[in-house]
């Protein structure tokens, strides 16, 4: 028996000796790391983020096999079709057919759904401006992308991280720019996590002092009819006006009625806790896995990770704009700081309004108002989604 053969050829198959072949392996691998210690450590965003880094972490250690960016490629060029993925990809290629499907990011709209409260969406309907001005953003980041030299539909992807909503982000680059995914999933998750970070100062900028100590009247209670006809309608008229908004929208009222009906309570339960979680194991990991080094470790990944911090700073400024002109419109009884909350991140961003609100004036109670833009700004960013796949998606 050659001894010396065979420890030659345990060598030449091990994951060391193909990770000393190509450098950004490695480099990919300490980048997971630090996403474990964000997530873990500094709790940004840990729930999906500890995930997509272990996903990243399992795609790049070399020999493994768990994800073929090949057959993706193959898939895009259509060479390969989802039984191809079954018979020939790994672990994290089979998870991924959830997320190229679309099946994950619109469960995980149907748990948000669920644990959603629009009431204070219903008390105050103006709130859907505040939403719709705060999706400034996408709009921006897009054209800016565009002029750095991303085509539309890459644009597109990277505009929807104004949104602020993590699983339309993931289901608009999944359709429009899958080999970005990584990036643009890493840079609004984290950004997400920052919001109390990367509001403030924009806040403060924009607003006078006796802006921000504006006091809001007390919300009007909200019927029960009211709430279950909300998702009704909404459902109805969205997806008439942008089909293609279809599966985010949908999987959100349906969510969000089984909260208030009364009469399914344990489906209710099941979205919110079971099936939220288990799906944000799937969804995480598998967009983790998309993270090969080839594609991560480009100029793209640094345009992109900028552009997501300029998309969420004009989507707060689009918003506490908004919000100062419906102040003056309303005689001054509506504080701006709530349009910031405009942002889809329910509820971060609407306790950054609060704390900046009692921050001018102790008496102040913004939370409640600024949870009605909070909630717009759901359906916003999945409208604003819809919008950019009816234009780059055909």
């Amino acid at each position: 028996m050659d001894i010396l053969g065979t420890l030659q050829t345990l060598w030449e198959t091990s994951g060391f000796y193909m990770a000393a072949s190509d450098w950004r392996q490695i480099v990919m691998i300490a980048v997971a790391c630090v996403l474990l210690y964000l997530g873990i450590v500094k709790k940004f965003e840990p729930l999906l983020l500890v995930g997509i880094a272990f996903g990243c972490l399992l795609t790049n250690l070399p020999g493994g096999g768990m994800y073929h960016a090949e057959l993706w490629d193959g898939m895009i060029a259509g060479t390969v079709g989802y039984g191809d993925i079954l018979k020939q990809g790994g672990l994290l290629d089979v998870f991924y057919i959830g997320v190229k499907a679309g099946v994950y990011p619109s469960l995980i709209f149907l748990g948000v759904g669920a644990m959603t409260d629009f009431g204070p969406l219903l008390a105050n309907p103006k709130s859907l401006l505040l939403g719709a001005a705060a999706q400034l953003g996408v709009y921006m980041a897009f054209l800016l992308a565009v002029l750095l030299g991303f085509t539309g539909p890459e644009a597109a992807s990277i505009g929807i991280i104004g949104g602020a909503d993590g699983p339309t982000a993931i289901y608009l680059t999944t359709q429009l720019a899958p080999h970005l995914l990584g990036a643009i999933a890493i840079a609004a998750y984290s950004y997400m996590a920052l919001i109390p970070l990367i509001q403030p100062p924009i806040m403060r900028l924009l607003t006078t002092k006796a802006e921000r100590e504006c006091k809001m009247e007390q919300l009007r209670p909200v019927s029960k009819t009211e709430k279950i006809l909300f998702p009704i309608v909404v459902c109805i008229f969205v997806i008439l006006l942008l089909p293609s908004t279809a599966p985010l929208i949908g999987c959100l009222m349906l969510g969000n009625l089984l909260r208030e009906t009364g009469v399914t309570d344990r489906l209710s339960d099941t979205a919110q806790n079971a099936l939220m979680n288990i799906v944000t194991i799937f969804l995480s990991t598998s967009v983790g896995a998309t993270t090969v080094a080839d594609k991560f470790l480009t100029p793209q990944t640094l345009a992109i990770i900028v552009l997501g911090l300029l998309a969420f700073s004009f989507s707060t400024a689009g918003g506490v704009l908004f919000g100062k002109i419906m102040y003056k419109a309303s005689g001054g009884k509506i504080n701006p700081l709530i349009g910031s909350a405009g942002v889809s991140a329910v509820p971060m961003a609407a306790r950054v309004s609060q704390v900046e609100g009692q921050k001018a004036n102790p008496a102040n109670f913004l939370l409640m108002h600024a949870m009605g833009p909070n909630v717009a700004g759901v359906i916003g960013s999945a409208i604003a989604a819809g919008f950019l796949l009816a234009v780059f998606g055909g």
